[in-house]
């Protein structure tokens, strides 16, 4: 029997409550902080947003960030929130000062709704403003006025705008921010906004050269040419070539990092490829103008549209609603300001002309191997047993298909109890079948040599790139006992190697497991750390059973699931800035030398140790 379908069947969420109730459609995916796009990093971004519009009007030149325990403080050093319309900025969906187009002509939060989703999915949230001596505040809690100030105040600080608030746990269980994550941001910002001075716990972020600057501090090698700079009203463009593996953007709009690119990378991409045939009079294959490219674009557009909420797709195809469209607009840029620099620069335009033969010569050696790996490929596939996939697949414009992930394991014992645990909508797994061919400095003709490493690539969709990633997050999970460290260095060199925009991109982790398992007869904890076992034996009363887990084969389905789940814990892989992607292969994976072996010996973490503790 149906329930009854009634005019009381139908209700309305009020503003807070449908943010709460559904923070994918505002947020995307909410995470711990493990993952660069994870929800606590959207919050942050929302709030130093309106303070980046602030300093591109002209107000304040300085915007100071505190992340402290778990509380975040914004302040800007702008004009301040008018005080009478603190509340309704705060909690009033589609409230705010952007939709003046000639205010805020080309700013990104043109919806209202950004730092009302940070409101409503914060535990603690204090919002005040400071104008000409006077100044009034607001405080929230998950989107609930708890007080306000109906009056001016006096006050001596600088006009501006400070926002305090605290992700509610509720929503972000066992969340944390991570400094690189976070310094990362800031540095766009930066890079975008030169002569903005960003502090971040006392750390300062600035740039002089915009674009350049963020090339020169994300290169992996030395660029085989200078970075080329182009600028002009509404964009900004840099790029050179390197000795590296694929094709590596950073694009923006409107200050607003475009981490799955859009129309105007498509643009950009095909722009470039032409302009650099027409100046050299050869038809020269687009695949090998952009090989080893290293790239950033920056272009300004006018009510932008954007594939989500969150903003990381531009969808937009014009630069204005009345103006040109996006691609013509960067073509013709391109074709002049490219044509007269290569011009100009013949020693670059000499070396570049060097690396598109190179990878020409590359390309067609690889092309017989490639149609043999394929076709191997696509038989294995029938019956491959080493893939064991899930039923959705990683898709930017669904917030439900981020949490799409691929387990690479070792052993059948360990991808056996995985499969038997995981969501199979959303997990796979990969069986390795043993440890994987070391591929530091050999070219990629291995790749679709080893099989092993061919079914990787294929299973992931990355041959030609990240735009047909099959899953957004890539998790290495191995024993945390020798061999399985070895494995995963294995498994990072060889993506470090040619597939380096997988983890610069942040999709690739190592997985997490328990060290022990302390209950009682009522209470189960798992513990991934001595303090936290310490912490469990205190808490759950004399003599506590303790099991010491030595591998993940010996934690059963039902256990794993809890490890896998709504809990999982992942360490993402990231490159340390300012290190080369050449230089950390050849410390970890080339000879044996003196440096590598004081590295080991300071950082070994003896097992024994820790097993002894136990007991």
């Amino acid at each position: 029997m149906s329930a009854d379908y009634t005019e009381d069947s139908i209700r309305s969420l009020d503003w807070k409550e449908h943010i709460r109730l559904r923070p994918g459609m505002y947020i995307g995916k909410l995470g711990d902080g493990s993952s660069p796009d994870d929800g606590i990093y959207i919050l942050l971004k929302e709030v130093i947003d309106n303070s980046i519009d602030e300093f591109v009007m002209g107000n304040g030149r300085t915007i100071e960030v505190v992340i402290e325990n778990q509380s975040v403080s914004v302040r800007d050093y702008g004009r301040g929130i008018p005080l009478g319309k603190l509340k309704d900025c705060a909690s009033r969906i589609n409230t705010g000062a952007k939709y003046d187009s000639e205010a805020f002509k080309k700013s990104v939060g043109l919806n209202g709704v950004g730092i009302k989703a940070v409101n409503a999915l914060s535990s603690e949230f204090r919002l005040a403003a400071y104008r000409e001596g006077v100044t009034r505040s607001v405080t929230f809690e998950r989107g609930n006025l708890t007080s306000e100030d109906k009056k001016d105040k006096a006050s001596d600080a600088r006009n501006g705008t400070h926002l305090v608030f605290v992700p509610d746990g509720d929503i972000f269980h066992n969340w944390r921010y991570r400094n690189d994550y976070v310094e990362d941001m800031l540095w766009n910002y930066a890079y975008l906004n030169s002569g903005l001075t960003l502090l971040y716990n006392g750390k300062k972020f600035r740039s002089e050269n915009g674009l350049r600057d963020l090339l020169e501090n994300k290169l992996s090698g030395e660029p085989i040419y200078p970075v080329v700079h182009l600028k002009d009203t509404d964009i900004e463009v840099a790029f050179t070539h390197n000795d590296s593996y694929g094709e590596e953007y950073y694009s923006f709009v409107n200050g607003q990092h475009t981490t799955q690119g859009g129309t105007h990378l498509n643009a950009f991409r095909e722009a470039l490829a032409k302009t650099v045939k027409e100046f050299y009079k050869k038809d020269f294959e687009a695949v090998d103008i952009r090989s080893s490219i290293c790239a950033a674009i920056s272009i300004k557009v006018e009510e932008p549209v954007f594939e989500s909420q969150t903003k990381t797709k531009l969808g937009s195809t014009n630069i204005s609603p009345q103006g040109q469209t996006i691609r013509t607009f960067i073509g013709n840029f391109l074709k002049q300001a490219l044509d007269n620099y290569l011009h100009r620069n013949p020693e670059a335009a000499e070396a570049l002309l060097r690396k598109i033969q190179d990878s020409e010569r590359t390309r067609k050696e690889l092309k017989g191997i490639q149609k043999l790996a394929k076709e191997r490929a696509r038989k294995a596939k029938i019956h491959n047993r080493k893939l064991r996939d899930c039923r959705v697949h990683f898709d930017t414009r669904n917030p439900r298909r981020l949490d799409s992930t691929l387990f690479i394991t070792e052993g059948d014992s360990a991808s056996g109890s995985i499969t038997k645990a995981r969501d199979v909508n959303t997990q796979a797994v990969f069986s390795l079948k043993g440890k994987p061919l070391n591929s530091f400095g050999l070219s990629k003709k291995i790749v679709y040599e080893n099989e092993e490493f061919n079914l990787l690539q294929d299973a992931l969709n990355i041959e030609d790139g990240l735009d047909g990633l099959r899953y957004n997050n890539v998790v290495i999970a191995t024993d945390a006992d020798v061999d399985g460290m070895h494995i995963r260095l294995l498994l990072i060199t060889f993506f470090l190697q040619f597939f380096p925009e997988l983890i610069k991109s942040g999709h690739l982790y190592i997985l997490q497991t328990p060290l022990f398992r302390v209950r009682n007869k009522k209470v189960t904890r798992y513990c991934y750390s001595d303090e936290e076992r310490q912490k469990a034996i205190s808490e759950l009363g004399p003599k506590p059973e303790i099991t010491r887990f030595k591998g993940l084969g010996e934690i059963s389905p039902d256990e794993f699931s809890h490890f896998i789940g709504a809990d999982i814990r992942l360490d993402p892989v990231i490159i340390p800035k300012g290190t080369g992607i050449r230089e950390m292969l050849t410390f970890y994976m080339g000879k044996n030398t003196p440096d590598r072996q004081t590295f080991i010996i300071e950082n070994l973490k003896i097992e024994q140790d820790v097993v002894e503790q136990a007991v």
